[in-house]
């Protein structure tokens, strides 16, 4: 147990951003809600094959906004002391929020996934859905699971590199010996 401690210890400190920074990276965060919404309402009657995929996508879009607003107004607050009654409050709410978008999140991966490769042409008299929208809401839904792939391959490498250096590094109790 001592020699975990010893190497978390010896990880460096991880930097501060800068507020600058963070507002901007946020900002750029809530440009794909709003690319969400937008895409959703103007093809809003545009997928009769799939007519919940543009109402998941405003859905999305906007619970989004909400948690990015939330955590906006969360980072205010933090130099600030908040009595626990409020915090408490804001942890649950967020939860449910959390839970919500996971829960949405799976139903749309139904809707989008279970079309896949629609008939794109509104001509043909079978049920099409617009090639923008369907394109635009399967592409976002797989971007988040290659997010999540490549974010478990740098953990799994950070790991593998953290217990490497733990292996390599000497134990204290081996140098006390080493010296006696």
């Amino acid at each position: 147990m001592e020699e975990n401690r010893n190497l978390l210890h010896r990880l460096p400190q991880t930097p501060k951003v800068h507020p600058a920074g963070s507002w901007l990276c946020r900002m750029i965060m809530c440009a794909l809600p709003v690319a969400q919404i937008t895409i959703g309402s103007i093809y809003l009657n545009s997928c009769p094959v799939q007519h919940y995929i543009p109402i998941y996508l405003i859905v999305s879009g906007v619970f989004s906004l909400v948690m990015d607003l939330l955590s906006f107004f969360h980072l205010g607050n933090e130099a600030e002391e908040v009595d626990s009654n409020a915090r408490g409050g804001s942890t649950l709410g967020n939860g449910l929020l959390s839970l919500f978008m996971f829960c949405w999140f799976i139903t749309g991966n139904v809707w989008i996934y279970s079309i896949y490769q629609p008939n794109y042409d509104e001509q043909s008299g079978v049920l099409y859905c617009n090639k923008t929208l369907y394109l635009f809401a399967f592409w976002s839904t797989t971007v988040v699971y290659i997010g999540l792939g490549i974010l478990l391959l740098v953990g799994c490498c950070f790991l593998l590199c953290a217990c490497i250096i733990g292996v390599n590094q000497p134990n204290s109790d081996d140098l006390e010996e080493g010296q006696n």
